[in-house]
């Protein structure tokens, strides 16, 4: 008897000796990571104001070519010291995960700037610096509003210098990607002869704030005639980046154990499963728009002529152009009280999400996005911003924009976006204890789990089965489908314009206003559209695999909410993390 206790104490010591020295090795590991990022922010001052940390909000980044330099090297020392500090083994198996996640985040940075060089190639990437960098100290700071004004006048007197920088950078960047920089850069002009005043209010700084504005003013105006003259004429980038560059910044970039070929294949697949599921719902509308006229034939042609005019006449139902902010903040009370009700999952609280028209200067690229709090700084509100069509649109292109975003299709938008989508997510993940987690999100798992919602919510009975919803929801994820095709297509073969607009008109009912404006966003950035569709696959698969393991026991709430606190994680990763949370 007292060797059996005996024994049980020395296994129970040997345990807990273990325990420990997992314990003490993965706070090794955060510290690791607190020193870097921390020399990370004392080179890059508007990446640590953008997560949060406002200790160096009065600064602005050197970016010239030896500064840029420094900053490689530093990646390069801490991807080489990453494993000479931490013991791997020793870690515990959720410390495991963020040792790779930082190690895979740092190969993908040296790779990606090597690969695309994004200062030389790329005017918008100077935007961070211009614009971004005092926008975001005047709406996400938590510190109080004079504090905060103080450190804009301190940054902007630093921003002429990053200008003239960009005029000696840039060589020869792709027309498409110029010609959005060239839009943004009337944005931010904008943004600092009217709407910066608009944001700072009141204040004794006034006097200031001008002075520090007008040398501004001055210098982007200077620099949109170069943009408009001499760097459009050496604008002869080429916006393609081919197979071989596209398969490696896919694996990098998503990091979910995909191909670039089984994505697409995957894709094409799918394309074909939700056209057939539109048309379900399209014959079934049929009555309700055209109720004397016969349904077309069903054959390839006439499926195709039913779910485009069925369609088309639900995209008619739509609110004015100055209405759709307005219109968008209704539906959230609508879908917050849906969520309740359900039990989906528990909202976060308080409720820290505005809805803003999105700013001059961020627009160009999507009707609409989601600026999450910092993770640093959590108090800071979150902003679901809604794009009006541009005022230099003509009233065709303004009326196929509000077609495209209609009353229906508003409430898909504002569920991927906000609640339970973007906002709700991110929000939980800025609560996760792993700061590498925190800081490093998966583009993967935070698009993948926003498309997710959209159907889940339908099929729990949002909108009470107004098959308008589910024809525009299902019209929203054949976009996220053919985004993947659109994506492999347009850099790795020679896809046109005509075909990509055949497409997404033909193959993906989008307007033809939407399918320019993608068009060009396929133009400018390469394996991030494939992001919402492989994360979507993701998500639903785990969802399906756990539901049938679990059975009866299968909670929608609480599986949601495991998802939810695993943090933004890439892909590969959630299974093992779900199904360890449901079995505590």
């Amino acid at each position: 008897m007292q060797a059996r206790l005996l024994l049980l104490l020395l296994l129970v010591e040997w345990m807990l000796g273990g325990s420990t020295l997992r314990a003490t090795e993965d706070a090794r590991l955060e510290t690791f990571f607190r020193e870097y990022l921390e020399q990370v922010f004392q080179q890059q001052p508007t990446t640590a104001s953008a997560l949060g940390d406002h200790r160096f909000d009065a600064q602005l980044e050197d970016i010239t070519p030896a500064a840029r330099a420094r900053w490689q090297k530093l990646t390069r020392q801490t991807l080489r010291e990453l494993p000479r500090r931490i013991a791997y083994r020793k870690l515990s198996r959720p410390a495991q995960m963020d040792f790779e996640i930082l190690q895979q985040e740092l190969r993908r940075q040296l790779w990606l700037d090597a690969s695309f060089r994004p200062f030389e190639t790329d005017p918008r990437t100077y935007g961070a610096y211009i614009s971004d960098s005092v926008y975001r100290l005047l709406t996400q700071s938590t510190l109080p509003a004079e504090t905060n004004l103080a450190n804009c006048i301190a940054r902007m007197r630093a921003i002429p210098r990053v200008i003239a920088i960009a005029r000696q950078t840039l060589t020869h960047p792709p027309e498409a990607v110029l010609e959005t920089a060239i839009r943004q850069n009337r944005g931010a002009l904008t943004f600092y002869e009217t709407g910066l005043f608009q944001l700072a209010g009141p204040t004794s700084q006034r006097a200031s704030l001008e002075a520090a504005a007008a040398p501004i003013v001055t210098a982007l105006q200077d620099y949109q005639h170069f943009l408009e003259t001499e760097l459009r004429r050496r604008a002869t980038g080429n916006w393609r980046i081919g197979k071989r560059k596209f398969a490696r910044k896919l694996e990098l970039v998503l990091d979910a154990g995909w191909s670039a070929e089984q994505v697409v294949a995957a894709a094409e697949a799918e394309l074909v499963q939700v056209q057939r599921d539109l048309y379900v719902i399209a014959r079934q509308l049929w009555s309700r728009y055209f109720p004397p006229q016969p349904l077309p034939p069903g054959n390839a042609a006439g499926r195709r002529e039913t779910i485009a005019r069925v369609i088309a006449a639900a995209s008619a139902e739509h609110g004015p152009p100055d209405r759709l902010l307005a219109d968008t903040q209704a539906t959230v009370s609508r879908i917050q009280t849906f969520i309740r009700e359900r039990k989906i999952l528990r909202l976060p609280e308080p409720d820290a999400c505005r809805v803003i028209e999105m700013p001059e200067f961020n627009r160009g690229n999507s009707v609409a996005y989601l600026e999450s709090a910092p993770p640093l700084d959590p108090r800071a509100a979150s902003y679901y911003a809604v794009s009006p069509p541009p005022a230099d649109w003509d009233a065709r292109r303004v009326q196929t924009y509000l077609e495209e975003y209609n009353t229906h299709l508003l409430q898909i938008l504002t569920i991927h976006e906000a609640y339970p989508g973007h906002y709700v997510q991110l929000a939980y993940a800025n609560r996760n204890p792993s700061l590498i987690r925190k800081i490093l999100a998966s583009g993967v798992y935070i698009e993948g789990w926003a498309v997710y919602t959209e159907s889940m919510m339908l099929d729990q009975g949002y909108g009470g089965g107004d098959l308008r919803l589910r024809l525009m929801q299902l019209k929203f994820y054949l976009r996220t489908v053919v985004n993947a095709l659109l994506d492999y297509r347009m850099h790795c073969t020679t896809m046109t314009d005509d075909e990509a607009m055949r497409l997404m008109v033909e193959e993906a009912f989008q307007s033809e206003g939407e399918a320019r404006l993608k068009i060009i966003r396929a133009k400018q950035s390469s394996t991030q559209l494939s992001t919402y569709f492989v994360g979507y696959l993701a998500h639903q698969r785990l969802r399906q695999a756990l539901q049938r393991e679990l059975g009866d026991k299968f909670n929608l709430a609480r599986y949601h909410e495991a998802v939810l606190q695993a943090g933004s994680v890439p892909v590969k990763y959630l299974p093992e993390l779900v199904r360890a949370h449901l079995a505590n």
